[in-house]
């Protein structure tokens, strides 16, 4: 079987292989292993972050180049429209020789592939929408297009569209699903964390706007000035960052707020197991896999309630649903950190629950969707 994959996702080529953003990989060797060929059409990238890049894992993988497209300035949608021809052939092309098809969605490349496949309505399909799948979430028109193609079973016909969340009122195109990090093999006894040593907070995710890092600064700005030991650690890279290690040097916070950048993810897994809250006040989120990831390793989260993030941390029962209001989010953060005996139940309650979802059984579900559909 041959499996056409059109994604946003920029790659890159290093030493013969291709590369791109590890947990996108990851996830995508997952689907190779039960493929014979592969094709992807996506583009390609100059450099590689090799500390978050990791390369596919199969013999039969040809990679179609496509240019990247943006329509964020008058200038680069211009620019971008002189490039949709030669993406739409590409995508069609490759829909054509594939005999399954998938698509990476949300994103520009994702729309075009939502397109393209409406002309192959007999050809098995999935579409992994790693975005909010939340009906009722205020997003861009193009994400609300995609959305609606994806959900119309008329337009798209013998696909499953993997979501993250249940949600009411959907077709039959639509598939609950859900994302892993780590395989059941990894899962190893923990000690409890205690609260009477310093306690730590992380931030793992790019730093932007969206993703909202300077609030997590500021919760825990806000417990270093009533005088508690913590620590908190920003992991990632992105355009915010000069702006953040501005506001630490003016609030002097560099005692208890440290930028790590980008980590691997042995680095990563080390860092949640040294952390007792793991923070995440996006404005957007499909399966936040920070939040997962922190869970896992018996982190408290601390997070915003978009897309499925209620559902993962059981409405308050495995974390605290962050409101925004920074007054009212520390007094429920003060309630759990003055109270040991709570704080150990929702970490217990949080790595039981996050250690149900593993590569393994997602590798398993991967497995039956292939089957089915081909």
């Amino acid at each position: 079987m041959k499996l056409g994959i059109i994604t946003h996702v920029p790659h890159c080529l290093l030493q013969k292989q291709y590369m791109a953003y590890a947990p996108y990989v990851r996830e995508m060797n997952l689907w190779l292993k039960y493929v014979d060929e592969v094709e992807i059409v996506a583009p390609l990238a100059k450099v590689s972050d090799q500390v978050i890049d990791v390369a596919y894992e199969h013999r039969n993988l040809w990679f179609s180049k496509i240019p990247s497209i943006q329509f964020t300035s008058a200038k680069s949608s211009l620019l971008s429209l002189y490039k949709l021809p030669i993406i739409i052939y590409k995508i069609y092309k490759a829909c054509k020789k594939a005999d399954h098809i998938h698509l990476r969605c949300p994103g520009n490349i994702g729309l075009l592939g939502c397109l393209v496949q409406i002309f192959f309505p007999h050809k098995p399909k999935t579409a992994k929408y790693a975005g909010n799948w939340d009906p009722k979430a205020k997003q861009p028109w193009s994400y609300r297009f995609q959305k609606w193609i994806l959900n119309n079973p008329f337009l798209t016909r013998n696909i499953q569209v993997l979501v993250y969340g249940q949600w009411e009122k959907q077709s039959k195109n639509i598939v609950p699903f859900f994302t892993a990090t780590y395989s059941q093999s990894e899962i190893l006894p923990l000690e409890k964390k205690r609260l009477d040593t310093t306690i730590n907070f992380i931030f793992v995710g790019t730093l932007s706007v969206g993703k909202n890092p300077l609030y997590a600064i500021q919760l825990v700005e806000k417990l270093y000035q009533k005088g508690f030991d913590v620590q908190l650690h920003l992991c990632g890279e992105g355009n915010q960052r000069t702006i953040l290690e501005d506001y630490i040097k003016q609030q002097r916070l560099q005692n208890c707020v440290q930028l790590t950048g980008n980590l691997s993810k042995e680095q990563l897994k080390n860092k949640y197991l040294q952390s007792h809250f793991v923070i995440l006040a996006s404005a957007s989120e499909g399966w936040p896999k920070a939040i997962a990831e922190g869970m896992f390793w018996g982190c408290v989260p601390l997070a915003s309630p978009v897309s499925c993030v209620p559902d993962m941390i059981g409405n308050g029962s495995r974390g605290i649903v962050l409101n925004g209001d920074i007054v009212v989010d520390l007094i429920e953060i003060l309630k759990i950190m003055k109270n040991e005996s709570q704080y150990q139940k929702m970490s217990m309650k949080s790595l039981k629950w996050s250690q149900h979802f593993t590569t393994t059984k997602f590798e398993s579900e991967i497995k039956g969707i292939i089957k089915k559909n081909n």
